[in-house]
């Protein structure tokens, strides 16, 4: 094709974006178009080996999928047409982004990675945040203030700022708190360009990534015959709907089965708390009766209970009306959670909980109170999370938790007071409008006592489905 091409860099080297939007870039370049293609690379120094090994396949990999019904399928994927290596002053980062080509900058970074209070607000005394606002480069918002004034000092053009991570509002959530950032640093005229000259749209991504294990790259040597360093794998389901407010230009994605719409809201709401939020039940159930897969966790008759209640009891209610059938959604999402094939961890699911209960749960808290109703069900998230973390704070959890915004010290602190769920029941960044309501705390406590009553229960009682 004649036409300049354009490239989309993405922030963000980790399995999910290796089998979801490279891959429908991929599938873009399959069908001729090959007007656009990645540019990827990581603000932090953790994913430096997987970079390196992706450059010597010149961005090549191999993504396998599999269904519920156990049927594998892989492909090459070529989106990835150039891999940006990290340093300290992430200059590849920056050189690609103040290039004229980049018309998008895609990022996922995951739910803590921005950073923001309750209230949706930039929490500014955040250790990373405080450093950025130095002059650091360590989250999102210092490295987009460097990619973004050398991109103006180069010749200004605008750019796409895309949110691909499970954040409600996700482009608007980023907006603010990069605006935000900008105006606390007194970075006056890039907090003008970035309001006139950027478009961040929201969006809904969604298919299930575990973290690669080495059996998946002797799959793809059996199947294929290609040695792979960095193959990824995922779940057949996949799904993207974005908000089409691009400023220069985007990939022709809805021939390839985006969803471009004016609103993203019913698809993220239906998304953030029937997937995401059972996800996380799951496998902090799974965790604390000594699973480690949420496939086998799913499949225990209790924890599934425990999930198809939190649904249909709360969360239906709370989007109805919608334009999605969203009980034939809660059960597909079940279904996949419970695909043998997956095996994606508990360890993995249940990470960054302390910004999933406050972004995910807390909102189905607070609807079914204003609707008069207590909100039993959705009581049971919070409860097990509670008892995930005291699992925690013992030292007697079977692998390490990861969690961006956790202190350490405070979280222990908790589970060292007189009255630990009350203490816990009263931080309004978990909690908002619920902290230090005794009506909630009442629910937490029975909620908490039935959970530990039902893992007192012997083996051959935790039934599988």
């Amino acid at each position: 094709m004649s036409e300049k091409k354009a490239v989309w860099m993405h922030i963000g080297a980790g399995s999910f974006h290796r089998a979801h939007q490279a891959w429908y870039l991929h599938k873009l370049l399959e069908q001729g178009d090959d007007r656009w293609s990645i540019a990827l690379g990581n603000i932090r120094d953790d994913a430096n080996a997987l970079l390196a090994s992706l450059a010597a396949q010149n961005g090549e990999y191999v993504l396998e999928t599999v269904s519920p019904e156990g049927e594998r399928q892989y492909e090459t994927i070529t989106s990835i047409r150039k891999v940006l290596p990290w340093d300290r002053d992430i200059t590849a980062l920056v050189k690609q982004g103040a290039d004229a080509q980049t018309r998008v900058i895609a990022f996922t970074v995951t739910e803590s990675g921005y950073y923001l209070t309750p209230e949706h607000e930039l929490d500014i005394q955040q250790a990373d945040v405080k450093a950025d606002l130095q002059g650091g480069i360590r989250t999102l918002y210092g490295a987009l203030t460097r990619i973004l004034k050398a991109r103006i000092a180069a010749h200004g053009e605008p750019v796409t700022l895309l949110n691909c991570d499970n954040l409600r509002h996700n482009g608007e959530r980023f907006r603010h708190g990069f605006l935000s950032f900008l105006q606390a640093k007194g970075e006056t005229e890039l907090f003008t360009w970035v309001k006139t000259r950027t478009t961040s749209p929201n969006t809904m991504v969604d298919r299930i990534t575990p973290r690669p294990t080495p059996d998946v790259a002797e799959r793809v040597l059996a199947a294929t015959g290609i040695k792979d360093a960095v193959p990824v794998m995922g779940e057949s389901f996949i799904q993207w709907v974005i908000e089409d407010d691009f400023i220069n230009g985007r990939p022709a994605l809805e021939k390839v089965g985006v969803e471009l719409v004016a609103s993203v809201l019913p698809w993220e709401e239906a998304k953030i708390r029937i997937l995401n939020a059972t996800h996380s039940c799951i496998a902090w159930a799974g965790t604390l009766i000594g699973l480690s897969y949420i496939d086998d966790s799913t499949r225990q008759r209790a924890i599934r209970q425990m999930a198809w209640e939190y649904v249909s009891q709360d969360v239906i209610p709370s989007l109805t009306p919608s334009p999605l059938d969203l009980a034939q959604y809660r059960d597909v999402v079940l279904a996949r959670f419970s695909n043998p094939y997956i095996k994606d961890t508990n360890q993995r699911v249940a990470a960054d909980g302390l910004s999933k209960i406050p972004g995910m749960v807390t909102p189905t808290l607070i609807e079914c109170y204003k609707r008069g109703e207590a909100p039993t069900a959705t009581a049971v998230l919070p409860a097990l999370f509670f008892l995930f973390l005291k699992r925690w704070a013992d030292g007697s959890l079977p692998y390490t938790y990861q969690d961006g915004v956790m202190q350490p010290d405070a979280v222990r602190a908790v589970f060292k007071a007189e009255d630990p769920l009350a203490v816990w029941e009263a931080d309004e960044a978990l909690f908002a409008e619920l902290a230090n309501s005794a009506e909630f705390l009442s629910l937490l406590r029975r909620t908490v006592a039935e959970l530990e009553q039902w893992l007192t229960q012997p083996e051959s009682q935790l039934a599988a489905v």
